[in-house]
């Protein structure tokens, strides 16, 4: 019997690689996200073996296949609906995992109300909408794998990521919690806590502040081999984790070094982060703002903006990888990364 995952925020990125190595598993995969477009060509990627693991005939593997679906995981009554329809079709779900996320980049002084209410609609609500939703039938059957990808930053707050930190630890409690309330039921939930991984990313980060100035750290912090990890070998990790319903899955030394120094030391840790903080480039506003709206700079524009051939080359990895992996639009497509027209 083929099983049947849910992977929500599947389109690109790291989302799109989890499903690809689920499908090469024999999983028939039901994604969603909310660019029909994008599903598209997900699809396509991952169907046809262009992106993932090669299957090796001699393990009498067969490939699943992924089904895209248009779905706001921030909106509860859309995930309820989605989940609904591949419980119909399929009769069963077997594992579900949140991917879906946004990354606002940017000091504290620069950052709204909105920017804040973005990330948790996102990266805590979302997770919640999936979880609720599957459960019911999990429990019933007595089985089933869930998977919340959490970050490093989940664990201790990172300088210029505070409304993605609010929404992250937030998004480790639930996992963790729900890991000691469905113990003994048969289903189990992994916390995921990746640290920086070369997804190309960096070019739909969302800039809040001087979107040039903190583009050129945080562009090369997300593609230099030292402080990132392949989003490959991150995707088999996390399939292999959530699978063999381990609770926890570090995919990074300086996540499983973080976490450890700012569990034995935080005030420390916290100063540490505070020199960082203060080394970081400063916002356009004096103060934090109260209003709903979430302006911001992505990162393909932020990248033209600083024009700086110094950063573009020290995020080489950074933009085949945003090629790779769906993120920048049809596959020859080269202008989102490289600022061509």
């Amino acid at each position: 019997m083929t099983p049947v995952a849910l992977v929500a925020g599947a389109s690109r990125g790291l989302g799109l690689l989890i499903c690809a190595e689920l499908v090469a598993r024999g999983h028939r995969v039901h994604g969603c996200a909310r660019d029909r477009a994008e599903l598209d060509r997900a699809e396509q990627l991952v169907n046809s073996g262009e992106v993932g693991p090669a299957i090796d005939p001699a393990d009498g593997r067969e490939r699943g296949q992924l089904v895209g679906h248009v779905c706001d995981v921030t909106d509860a009554e859309a995930v309820a609906a989605w989940v609904a329809d591949v419980q119909a079709a399929e009769g069963r779900v077997d594992v579900a995992i949140h991917v879906a996320g946004i990354i606002q980049v940017g000091p504290v002084e620069s950052t709204t109300l909105g920017h804040f209410r973005d990330a948790i609609d996102t990266m805590l609500l979302g997770p919640v909408h999936l979880c609720l939703a599957v459960l019911p039938t999990m429990l019933e059957a007595g089985s089933g794998r869930i998977g919340v990808v959490t970050s490093v930053g989940g664990v201790v707050s990172v300088p210029h990521l505070l409304p993605y930190s609010v929404a992250k630890f937030g998004a480790v409690g639930l996992s963790e919690g729900l890991q000691s309330e469905l113990s003994g039921t048969g289903v189990t939930a992994t916390t995921i806590v990746p640290g920086l991984m070369r997804t190309g990313g960096h070019v739909h980060a969302r800039f809040v502040g001087d979107a040039a100035k903190d583009y050129a750290w945080f562009a090369p912090g997300a593609s230099l081999p030292l402080l990132s990890v392949s989003a490959e070998r991150a995707a088999r990790r996390i399939v292999d984790a959530v699978l063999a319903g381990r609770s926890q899955v570090e995919l990074t030394p300086l996540t499983w070094v973080g976490r450890r120094v700012h569990g034995l030391a935080p005030g420390t840790t916290s100063r540490l982060l505070g020199l960082v903080a203060r080394a970081l480039p400063h916002g356009e506003r004096d103060a934090p703002s109260m209003t709903d709206a979430a302006g911001h700079v992505e990162g393909v524009q932020a990248r033209r903006m600083l024009g700086s051939r110094i950063v573009n080359a020290v995020s080489v990895l950074g933009d085949a990888a945003a090629r790779r992996h769906n993120e920048t639009g049809p596959r020859d497509s080269r202008s989102q990364v490289d600022g061509s027209q």
